[in-house]
């Protein structure tokens, strides 16, 4: 019951960071063209395991 009763909470939260995370993603790719690799792998776990949760 816990988990169902939190799945909108993370949504919510999915969906408020989203484009947080994208734009300051973008600009330290910018700035820092090495951290491309990382910035990549971390967003796409954090927005797998957000999808997970979700599920």
């Amino acid at each position: 019951m816990t988990a169902i009763a939190l799945s909108p909470f993370v949504a919510l939260i999915a969906v408020t960071l989203s484009p947080l995370v994208s734009l300051i993603a973008g600009i330290l790719i910018l700035i820092v063209p090495r951290l491309l690799n990382f910035i990549v792998a971390i967003y796409l776990i954090v927005i797998g395991l957000l999808g997970l949760l979700h599920m």
